[in-house]
C-alpha cells in the first residue's frame, strides 16, 4: 500500500509546485486573480501564486508597441487621398489595471480616434497644404490619443504620417507639373550659359582682334623702319628716293611671287586690274633697274678703287637695256 502512495504523493507534491511558481519574462506583466477577483499584478521574474486559488487572468506587453492606420479622405480642393499614419504606444507600468480590465482592443480603439481626428482635419486642408503639414497633422494625432487613451493606462509615444499617396490621375498631373518645373529650371540654366559663353568669347575675341591689330602696327613699324634704312642706304650710293622706292616695290613683289610658289596648297594670285596698272609696273621695273645698275657701277667703282681693275664683261650694261626694250615692246603690244 504504502509502495503505492508514494509515489501518488510525490507527483502530487510536484504538481502542486509546479502550480505555485510561475515566471514572468522581462518586459512583460501578469494579472492574478483570487477567486475571480483582483488580486495584484506581477513584474518580470519567479512568482508565486496560491494553487487552486489563484491564477494568471492574462499577460501584457510593456514594450512599445505599433500600429499602422490607412486613412482615406478628401481635402478642400476636392482631391481624394490616402494617409498612412504610424501609432506607437505602451502600457503605463502603473496603469496595468485600467490596461487589462478597462480596453479590450486597444487596437480597435486607437484606429477610431485617428480615423476620427484624420477626416476631421484633413477636408479643410488643400493637397499641397497636406503635404507640407504632415507633421502638424502627425502632432495632432498624437495629443488627440494621448489625452483619449491615458484613461484606459495607455501612453501615446509617436504618431507619425509616413505616407500620402493621392489619387492616381491626380498623382500623374502632379508628376507632369513638376517635370515642367525641372525643364524650365533647366532651360534658364541653359540659357544663362550660353550668355556666359557668348560674352567670354566676344571678350576673347576682341583681345584677340586687340592683340593682332598690335602686331599688325608693330610689323608695320618694323617694315617702315626697314624701308627707311634701304632708302638711306641706296641713298648713299647716289640712288634718289623715288628709284629706291620702285626697286623695293618691284623686290617685295619678286619675293611675294616666291613665296606663293612655294606654298603648294596656295593656286591664287591677286593682280591690279586698273587700266594704268600695267604702266605703273613697267616704270617701277624700269626705275628698279635703274637703281640696280647704279649699285652695281657703285659696287664696282669701289672694287676697281680697292684692287686691280677687274675685267668687265662686254655688254655689262646692254642686259638691262635689252630688258627694258623687251618690256617696253610687250607693253605696246599690248595697247
Amino acid at each position: 500500500m504504502n509502495m503505492i502512495t508514494t509515489p501518488i504523493l510525490i507527483l502530487f507534491s510536484l504538481i502542486l509546485i509546479l502550480s505555485t511558481i510561475f515566471i514572468v519574462k522581462q518586459q512583460s506583466a501578469a494579472i492574478i486573480e483570487r477567486f475571480g477577483k483582483f488580486n495584484s499584478v506581477r513584474g518580470p521574474g519567479i512568482q508565486f501564486k496560491i494553487p487552486f486559488v489563484d491564477r494568471i487572468s492574462g499577460r501584457l506587453s510593456l514594450k512599445i508597441l505599433q500600429l499602422d492606420v490607412v486613412v482615406e479622405t478628401k481635402t478642400s480642393d476636392d482631391v481624394f487621398v490616402k494617409l498612412k499614419v504610424s501609432v506607437q504606444y505602451r502600457v503605463v507600468d502603473e496603469k496595468v489595471f485600467d490596461a487589462f480590465y478597462k480596453l479590450d482592443y486597444p487596437q480597435d480603439q486607437i484606429t477610431s480616434y485617428v480615423f476620427d481626428l484624420i477626416r476631421s482635419q484633413v477636408p479643410k486642408m488643400k493637397l499641397d497644404d497636406v503635404f507640407s503639414k504632415q507633421d502638424d497633422i502627425a502632432v495632432a494625432v498624437k495629443q488627440s490619443l494621448g489625452d483619449a487613451m491615458e484613461e484606459y493606462g495607455y501612453f501615446i509615444v509617436k504618431a507619425l504620417v509616413t505616407d500620402i499617396e493621392p489619387d492616381p490621375e491626380v498623382k500623374k498631373a502632379m508628376n507632369r507639373i513638376n517635370a515642367a518645373d525641372r525643364e524650365k529650371t533647366a532651360a534658364q540654366y541653359e540659357g544663362d550659359a550660353a550668355r556666359i559663353l557668348i560674352v567670354e568669347k566676344a571678350k576673347a575675341e576682341a583681345e584677340s582682334k586687340r592683340l593682332q591689330g598690335q602686331g599688325i602696327a608693330d610689323q608695320r613699324r618694323e617694315i617702315a623702319k626697314g624701308i627707311e634704312d634701304s632708302v638711306g642706304t641706296l641713298g648713299a650710293v647716289g640712288i634718289n628716293s623715288q628709284e629706291a622706292s620702285a626697286l623695293i616695290v618691284v623686290t617685295q613683289h619678286y619675293d611675294t611671287l616666291q613665296s606663293i610658289g612655294q606654298e603648294t596648297n596656295s593656286n591664287l594670285i591677286l593682280l591690279p586690274n586698273s587700266p594704268q596698272a600695267g604702266s605703273t609696273m613697267l616704270n617701277d621695273m624700269v626705275a628698279a633697274f635703274t637703281a640696280s645698275s647704279k649699285i652695281g657701277e657703285a659696287m664696282q667703282e669701289k672694287n676697281r678703287s680697292d684692287s686691280e681693275p677687274a675685267p668687265q664683261p662686254s655688254g655689262g650694261g646692254s642686259i638691262v637695256d635689252e630688258i627694258i626694250d623687251d618690256l617696253e615692246a610687250e607693253e605696246e603690244g599690248a595697247e
